[in-house]
């Protein structure tokens, strides 16, 4: 992506890539005054503003919107937002002045259709009690104990698939990861029939994702196909979960009460409530819990799947990225199955991980909105503004990243490194709110692309991806061919 300087910003406000170097930390903010201007943008249409752009094409009408600078302000499904490009104000709004911003109404509103009251959507004391209760699946010693499930199963994964095989990349590493996240944190198999309930719902809540904000134009007394098809899916899921639960409570009561599983562990917080045991200090009631398990099946696979998409389409397709990635896997595990223990010494593995991670970062946009109004940069936030906070776009700034568009995991050598700002790069969020689940995603990439490439060498039937902002940075049907490894 190319940064333009807008003509209105010609004063000396708009810094160059030299000025706004890795030591200018963060932005400035202040409370607002009534003279200040809100930023500059696109005027838009009468009653619609910008919402046909903004659903036609929505990577390049955030394209678009980088030319007129660091913030810029837009209207679109009956709400007003201002985009962010600059990682020094992502920087102040995740993280140095981060009590100032929400994650607002219009993230709320997608909380509503998941799971309101889970990890990913509280705020303040009750966002900080679950996050306190739920860290503890994700420590170094839990992710190691899940590591020998995540290689087994890609192995397995892996061996199914014949030689010369087509298979569609989305559809195979979402069964393998949904695998994963239930047997490592939840410690149990989900039949096909539990699983398609899961898929259902991710499917239901991609589809309703990509006509989110179009939603608001319809009078409530018209449920589209989509929305019937959101309600009976997540009703479907809802009784998927109030199944588990009763049977990890049976379980709990019967067979082992010493399980420390998260799905346990949630199972008996829930358990405590009323009791004046644990409740008072998580807030882990039913409903919750609810929510948090529907978070994480949810949030647990999707993401981790689409990585995995991006990330074994672009080596199928630079074969000089899949040679030292084979040496690294050769030399480093000797004929064996990765463990935790060699993911250390897997840095070219890790690079390879980043680079789809900054070229295709599945959650493509964070949103935020100002308690109060604010001052950024000199600007007016209104509080009832969405701040857009565009990772996509950052991540591909020339600013920033020497030729931004291209697949080159060597600019993750130490060596290579430069005084990019920290928030360049950032598809885990950031700040007190990043994701929970980082370690967990990073290890399970790692491995799940050391576990494949001993096994398999991907060649492209899809050659250009169809990319789509919905539910996650969507690449669309993609399609490879299975070429087996003599081992």
């Amino acid at each position: 992506m190319t940064r333009r300087s807008h003509p209105e910003r010609e004063d000396g406000r708009k810094e160059s890539a030299d000025a706004r170097s890795a030591d200018a930390k963060s932005a400035d903010v202040a409370p607002a005054t009534a003279r200040s201007p809100k930023p500059p943008g696109p005027s838009g249409f009468p009653v619609v503003d910008s919402t046909v752009a903004a659903s036609r094409d929505p990577l390049g009408f955030t394209d678009e919107l980088a030319s007129y600078g660091d913030l810029v302000s837009y209207g679109a499904f009956g709400e007003e937002f201002v985009a962010v490009f600059d990682p020094r104000i992502v920087e102040t709004v995740l993280v140095s002045e981060n009590d100032a911003f929400v994650k607002g109404d219009f993230e709320q509103a997608f909380g509503d259709l998941l799971a309101p009251q889970g990890v990913a959507f509280t705020e303040g004391e009750r966002w900080r009690r679950q996050r306190t209760a739920l860290q503890s699946a994700f420590t170094p010693d839990r992710i190691e104990s899940y590591a020998a499930e995540m290689v087994a199963a890609t192995a397995a994964r892996a061996d199914d698939w014949a030689d010369g095989e087509a298979v569609e990349l989305g559809d195979a590493f979402a069964g393998l990861t949904l695998h994963i996240l239930t047997r490592a944190l939840f410690d149990l198999d989900l039949d096909a029939q539990r699983g398609a309930v899961v898929r259902d719902a991710t499917e239901a809540i991609g589809a309703i994702m990509d006509r989110f904000g179009l939603l608001s134009f319809l009078p409530e007394w018209a449920p589209s196909r989509t929305e019937r098809r959101y309600e009976a899916a997540m009703a479907g899921l809802d009784d998927l979960v109030d199944d588990l639960m009763a049977e990890r409570r049976d379980e709990a009561a019967e067979v082992d009460p010493d399980r420390d599983d998260l799905l346990s562990l949630l199972v008996a917080a829930a358990e405590a409530e009323g009791t004046g045991i644990g409740n008072e200090e998580t807030g882990m009631n039913a409903e919750v819990v609810r929510d948090q398990l529907v978070t994480f099946l949810f949030a647990g696979h999707e993401t981790t799947s689409t990585a995995l998409t991006y990330a074994c389409w672009l080596l199928a397709g630079h074969p000089d990225v899949r040679r030292r990635l084979d040496a690294e896997i050769d030399r480093v595990l000797g004929g064996r199955d990765p463990s935790f223990a060699d993911v250390s010494q897997l840095d070219y593995t890790e690079q390879v991980t980043k680079e789809a991670l900054r070229l295709y970062p599945p959650v493509y946009a964070l949103y935020r909105q100002p308690k109060d109004e604010v001052l950024v940069d000199d600007y007016r936030i209104p509080p009832d503004t969405t701040l857009q906070i565009a990772t996509y776009e950052i991540q591909r700034d020339e600013c920033w990243w020497v030729a931004p568009d291209e697949f080159r995991p060597e600019r993750w050598q130490e060596e290579n490194a430069s005084d990019r700002p920290e928030y360049a790069y950032f598809p885990f969020g950031g700040g007190p709110r990043h994701c929970l689940g980082m370690r967990f995603a990073m290890t399970e990439l790692q491995l799940v692309l050391a576990t494949l490439a001993r096994r398999v060498e991907f060649e492209r039937v899809t050659d250009d991806l169809d990319l789509s902002m919905g539910l996650t940075l969507d690449p669309g049907a993609v399609e490879v061919r299975v070429r087996k490894k003599m081992r």
